[in-house]
């Protein structure tokens, strides 16, 4: 009896070890692993945004994170920034290549799929299932699908065979609707993800999916266990027919010594509704300067209230710089008295731009100096005066700072126009966001 129960013993813990030796090999390489993937940029208007806002892709829903094991190799592509950050990724067994917006505001991460129709070509770039043997499809008795899961905007219904459809609003009223599948990420190297889960976009009119970056549960870090993930966003020339190419980092950064890294902030249930994101990455911004002059803003006009208004994210999927009419007001206070007399009179870009001027832009930003967004821990994001205004076309250019509440938001959102020339990296085992300056055309 004891010699029986001492060889099964043995037997257990030589199951553990090799268990353990596999489970060290995927997850401990001695030299980090770095993966590079094809990068295509498209216009705005092709990307899934709509006017009058068009320049938020993020959306704004609420929901709880889970805490998740590192991810288990570390990979590096090349994204270019045309107002959207775009990154293609490989999908699918043999992997198929996928053009997605990098959107850390988001949680479902979708592809555009395509239906095999009769004298109709498929969709460019969109996702063939028939060439996939990875693919699958999410039945209705799915435990995702469920119609009161917190995970989407819409409850997810039952559709004619049976499968699981989904529907999903941004917060520019885009929406998305398609059903729910299970796929592989396969990068080279014959490393792939787990099956996860995804949406399947058919005979939609958008050019990109959507890479889901936020904190829920069904975003791609979130699933895919990643422990960090960065981007630096080149700085985007108005009159340049072919964009910059930046550099979108999963695992770890080799420039990551250089970060500063402020804690991601965290809140009650009691602030959770109804204005307020806790899937965000929420930071404490605490002032704003201008040509060295910090502004009269108070502090609480950057936190949640007890309803969740004021909370400070940052989100690659926004455009623009969006602030709660208290800290706006005193940005356009400053602007006003330091360039008024040249504002664009009676003019709005979009519906969310008013700080717009026509001629000499030069001369303009020139007058208006540097502006730097200060947060906790003493770091800050510091914006050049020729990174203050965008060219929006016609000879106007616009401060890229605008009103949350034009677009029907209660939030601040410091957008990716204002982290050019920036590493931004998302630190998920330590709960910070590390910023650090570079020239993102040349950062590999």
């Amino acid at each position: 009896m004891n010699k029986m129960v001492s060889c099964n013993s043995f037997f257990l813990l030589l199951l553990f070890f090799l268990l353990f030796l596999n489970s060290f090999h995927l997850t401990h390489q001695k030299k980090p692993i770095s993966l590079s993937f094809p990068l295509t940029s498209v216009p705005l208007s092709k990307i899934h945004a709509s006017k009058p806002n068009e320049f938020l892709s993020s959306q704004v829903q609420n929901k709880s994170a889970a805490a998740s094991p590192p991810f288990n190799f570390n990979s590096m592509s090349p994204f270019k920034y045309s107002m959207a950050l775009i990154v293609s990724l490989p999908i699918g067994t043999p992997p198929q290549a996928q053009q997605l917006v990098l959107d850390t505001g988001s949680q479902l991460s979708w592809i555009q799929c395509h239906r095999k129709a009769p004298r109709q070509p498929p969709p460019p770039a969109s996702f063939d299932p028939s060439r996939s043997s990875s693919f699958s499809l999410l039945p209705c008795n799915h435990p995702i699908c469920k119609p009161r899961i917190p995970d989407f905007t819409l409850p997810t219904t039952c559709d004619q065979n049976r499968l699981c459809h989904y529907s999903y609003f941004y917060a520019d009223g885009t929406l998305a609707e398609g059903n729910l599948v299970r796929e592989r990420f396969s990068f080279p190297g014959s490393r792939s993800t787990p099956p996860l889960t995804l949406g399947c976009a058919v005979e939609s009119s958008e050019a990109e999916g959507i890479l889901g970056m936020n904190l829920g549960r069904l975003s791609f870090v979130s699933q895919v266990k990643v422990p960090r993930f960065s981007y630096c966003v080149p700085i985007r020339q108005a009159r340049d027919k072919i964009n910059p190419t930046g550099t979108f980092y999963l695992g770890q950064n080799p420039h990551s010594l250089t970060f500063r890294y402020v804690d991601l902030l965290t809140f009650p249930e009691s602030q959770h509704k109804p204005n307020f994101d806790p899937l965000a990455y929420t930071v404490g911004l605490i002032g704003i300067k201008i040509n060295g002059r910090k502004l009269n803003i108070p502090v609480t006009a950057f936190r949640p209230d007890a309803g969740g208004s004021g909370q400070t994210m940052i989100d690659s999927g926004t455009q623009y710089t969006f602030l709660v009419e208290t800290a706006y007001a005193k940005v356009r206070e400053e602007v006003v008295r330091l360039v008024g007399t040249k504002l664009k009179k009676d003019y709005t870009y979009g519906g969310a731009l008013d700080m717009c001027f026509d001629g000499n832009a030069l001369e303009i930003t020139r007058l208006i100096g540097d502006m730097a967004f200060e947060f906790e821990k003493g770091v800050e994001i510091s914006i050049s005066k020729d990174r203050i205004m965008d060219d929006v076309g016609g000879g106007v250019h616009c401060v890229a700072i605008g009103r949350s509440e034009s677009l029907g938001i209660a939030s601040n959102i410091i957008g990716n126009f204002h982290q050019q020339n920036h590493w931004v990296e998302f630190d998920l085992i330590n709960r910070r966001v590390g910023f650090g300056v570079a020239d993102c055309s040349r950062s590999v």
